[in-house]
């Protein structure tokens, strides 16, 4: 379908001339519009070689093999039933991430845990040895539609790389989490699009798990249908040494700096949960912001809002909130599914969210990437998803240097934000068919509006075109890979050696 919508494109360019236009007015480029829209196709580059996918083949039988003896050894969950249950193939995420165990880049441990409404969820804790000894913690929250967790470890080696503890996790429905809940609650949240639940209590949820310790083992809150306490499943579990008592890297995790991520459907759960829950300092959202409201997310590249259906047991857990909480929102110029423009796009319809914010006298921002999709968001190896292919450096980039700001309170980390590096990106504009290296949509300004450090109001409401006070130094010398960042050597020894037991640092 893509093909042909882009023919057609190409089509109507070599016919078209653009309008006269008043003064000021901008007109639609259609020559412009298909080479812009060519962007989507970027990402195949990496994984359509014979390396690459040697690599994902032999990744996604090594993942096939331990969802099928995870299954077969825990009777007691029920994934298979879930579309990327085994994490094959376009499932697997980016391929060239999982020997962060192996070749000790970092230190990771999957971790069960039971949801609200009895559902077991899947998930992976990441650190590194190297770092403070007390460190902030991120979330990360799926997309919806059958997106797993490996679609997102992208991002989270990065952070934990950049110092922080980060949980990623299969919202109920999804990877290798239970399809269904137990009991009265067997069908809360299934399907997931149908009432939201596993992108916010499934936060919720993952919070409670992440900030849990020895002193204070996690235990599941009463579902939001029925009231019914799953608590003894999880105990049970963990007696049966299928579940996690408690975040195993709580060691290191600064419990009064936590942050969430998410996308797509998460990114809505995010936007609300952060607002809502007094835990959470900061949140970026990925496709996109959304507003404090449990029904006020963003339907990616469409009208319209999602959330999450009322909570009867208790009406209390789910009510509209003030934006109190730094939000940054990163998008792209696509939707889902990536089709090209036919017309001049709104210009502001990617920070409708941003702008309530700053509205609100709150810290927020607005990245939009230049050619990119829904799906730069989520490592998917699949021709039909497109995507581009600097979209998930720039998305790592600015979301690690918002929690920076935030969360480690970094004075340095506006030059993170305000750097001009974006606007001149080599790497980009080595794949641009113009040599252009500027990674900023020019149909959706980018904007940020930030209080610095030193107390002045930065606002700029086109970075594309760029504003007084950004500077090419941000600190970091080079051009930023989260490849090349992921699979650097941790260090022998620091604070995370004392939980890097031998033969327990496992992907699997």
């Amino acid at each position: 379908m893509r093909g042909r919508v882009l023919t057609a494109l190409i089509a109507t360019a070599l016919v078209t001339v653009a309008p006269a236009t008043d003064a000021g007015a901008v007109s639609f480029n259609v020559f412009a519009e298909a080479q812009n829209y060519l962007i989507t196709l970027q990402r195949q580059a990496v994984y359509n070689t014979p390396a690459y996918q040697a690599k994902l083949a032999s990744v996604s039988i090594a993942n096939g093999t331990h969802a099928l003896a995870a299954q077969l050894k825990d009777p007691g969950r029920e994934f298979v039933t879930d579309l990327c249950w085994s994490d094959f193939n376009a499932c697997a995420g980016d391929a060239r991430l999982y020997d962060w165990a192996a070749k000790d880049y970092g230190i990771v441990r999957p971790v069960l845990f039971t949801a609200r409404n009895g559902a077991t969820l899947s998930g992976h804790v990441w650190a590194t040895v190297e770092g403070p000894a007390k460190r902030p913690g991120i979330v990360i929250t799926n997309g919806s539609v059958q997106a797993d967790e490996q679609m997102y470890w992208y991002a989270a080696q990065a952070l934990a790389k950049a110092g922080y503890v980060v949980l990623t996790f299969d919202p109920q429905g999804q990877g290798q989490s239970d399809t269904l809940g137990v009991g009265k609650d067997l069908l809360e949240g299934v399907p997931a699009q149908t009432d939201g639940r596993p992108f916010y209590d499934g936060t919720e949820d993952a919070i409670n798990f992440f900030l849990s310790t020895p002193a204070k083992a996690y235990e599941p809150v009463p579902s939001c249908t029925s009231g019914t306490s799953h608590a003894d499943k999880q105990r049970a579990r963990v007696a049966a040494g299928f579940d996690s008592a408690y975040n195993p890297f709580w060691q290191l995790v600064d419990p009064g700096e936590l942050g969430l991520a998410g996308h797509s459907y998460g990114a809505a759960g995010v936007s609300y949960i952060a607002q809502w829950d007094p835990r959470v300092g900061a949140v970026v959202a990925w496709d996109n912001l959304g507003g404090p409201g449990p029904q006020a997310g963003s339907v990616p590249g469409q009208k319209g809002s999602l959330g999450e259906k009322d909570c009867p047991a208790d009406p209390s857990a789910r009510t509209t909130v003030p934006i109190t909480k730094p939000g940054l929102g990163i998008s792209a110029d696509y939707g889902l599914p990536p089709l090209p423009n036919t017309s001049q796009p709104d210009p502001g319809a990617k920070s409708v969210a941003s702008e309530q914010y700053t509205a609100a006298g709150v810290d927020t921002g607005e990245i939009i990437i230049r050619g990119g999709s829904h799906l730069d968001f989520s490592f998917i190896p699949l021709v039909a998803l497109g995507a581009s292919l600097r979209g998930p450096d720039l998305t790592d980039w600015y979301t690690t240097a918002w929690f920076d700001k935030y969360l480690k309170h970094d004075p340095t980390a506006d030059q993170r934000l305000l750097t001009t590096r974006w606007q001149h990106d080599a790497a980009e504009a080595r794949v641009d068919p113009n040599h252009d290296g500027n990674a900023f949509s020019f149909y959706y300004p980018s904007r940020l509006d930030v209080r610095l450090a030193d107390g002045t109001r930065w606002d700029c409401e086109d970075l594309r075109a760029g504003c007084a006070g950004m500077a090419a130094d941000d600190g970091v010398s080079g051009s930023y890979s989260y490849l090349t960042l992921a699979t650097t050597p941790d260090a022998a020894d620091g604070p995370g050696a004392r939980i890097h037991a031998p033969g327990r640092n496992s992907i699997y």
